[in-house]
């Protein structure tokens, strides 16, 4: 009797132990297993923008579509730091403190601001006109340890627009406004300057430094120009229906500097898309997170393609003179009237 309690603990025991080792497996093969763990990990990326407009807006929801596309499962804080420059860093530093994933600048204020917070969590960003002018990179080629991404400006773009005045705009003074606080407009601002240089065309300027300023500086300057020319500043561009009625009012062409300023009210532009330029920054971004690639093996890149768009009805309001070869140069704006 005492013989089979013996063994019978025995064996006891060793169902014990085995079942142990088997735990023990379990968990070890549960921690090798490294690549489906991360396949289906849920990425946290943070999303800056200085301002809602539609450009960033079209910028954001390409990256968006490039995330889905790739099958990844991601959760997204979008934050908007309402055009004010002191909400920027303090929207950076919580995606820090949230240990995001991954963060996506939309804008160069927004960029700089990410910057300034983290060396380590992988940054890319778009609707960035001039990164390297703005200290955000080196050079387009030597993007920084942990940024990368796509600007929102062809190199060609402000040049083909300035020829564009030059040609049917002969002789015009041109108004340009912005906000001299921000690189990227001050940027662009100086490639206006340079293309307009040996042309016909004169160049006046007014600077602002909110949204609220905007109509009062078109109004003041309306009387002084021929031609209004927006660049892709934030600021204006988020106030730019007051900007497009006194165009209208004062029978001023308006040229901008992107497609989206012209469904609400621009006449003609040398744009992209800004979707595209988005889903191109999403595409570096899984790249990133899946781990095949650090931001430092990715060139920053120009979009691929910039096109003549035209507002027939823009241009109608403000007066413009139409030349029928536009018909042939040109795409049209599809409006629902």
């Amino acid at each position: 009797m005492r013989k089979r309690i013996i063994i019978l603990c025995m064996l006891l025991m060793s169902l014990i132990m085995l079942g142990a080792c088997g735990n023990s497996e379990d968990k070890a093969g549960g921690s090798s297993n490294g690549g489906s763990s991360k396949k289906g990990k849920t990425f946290k990326i943070g999303a800056t923008q200085i301002v809602e407009h539609p450009s960033l807006d079209q910028a954001y929801k390409g990256f968006q579509e490039a995330l889905k596309d790739a099958g990844l499962d991601v959760e997204f804080d979008l934050q908007s730091a309402q055009g004010e420059q002191n909400n920027v860093k303090p929207i950076a530093d919580n995606f820090v403190a949230d240990s995001v994933d991954l963060i996506f600048a939309n804008s160069t204020a927004s960029t700089l601001g990410a910057l300034q917070a983290t060396d380590q969590i992988p940054i890319v960003f778009t609707s960035v006109s001039d990164p390297v002018g703005a200290g955000i990179v080196e050079a387009m080629d030597q993007p920084g340890d942990n940024i990368t991404g796509v600007v929102d400006l062809h190199p060609e773009a402000i040049k083909e627009t300035v020829q564009f005045i030059d040609k049917y705009f002969n002789g015009a003074n041109v108004g340009l406004i912005y906000n001299a606080g921000e690189q990227n407009s001050v940027s662009q601002i100086d490639t206006v300057k340079e293309a307009a240089e040996g042309t016909s065309l004169t160049l006046t300027e007014r600077t602002v430094a909110n949204t609220s300023e905007v109509q009062q500086a078109t109004m003041t300057i309306a009387s002084e120009v021929d031609v209004l020319y927006i660049v892709t500043d934030n600021m204006v561009v988020s106030a730019l229906d007051s900007v497009v009625g006194v165009a209208e009012d004062q029978k001023i062409p308006l040229i901008v500097g992107e497609p989206d300023s012209l469904e609400k009210g621009g006449f003609a532009t040398f744009g992209i898309d800004y979707i595209k330029i988005g889903y191109r920054t999403g595409e570096m971004a899984v790249e990133i997170l899946k781990g095949e690639k650090d931001p430092s093996d990715i060139p920053v890149e120009y979009p691929e393609e910039i096109k003549l768009i035209i507002n027939k009805e823009a241009a109608e309001k403000q007066g413009v003179k139409w030349h029928d070869e536009w018909d042939e140069l040109a795409e049209f704006l599809e409006t629902n009237e």
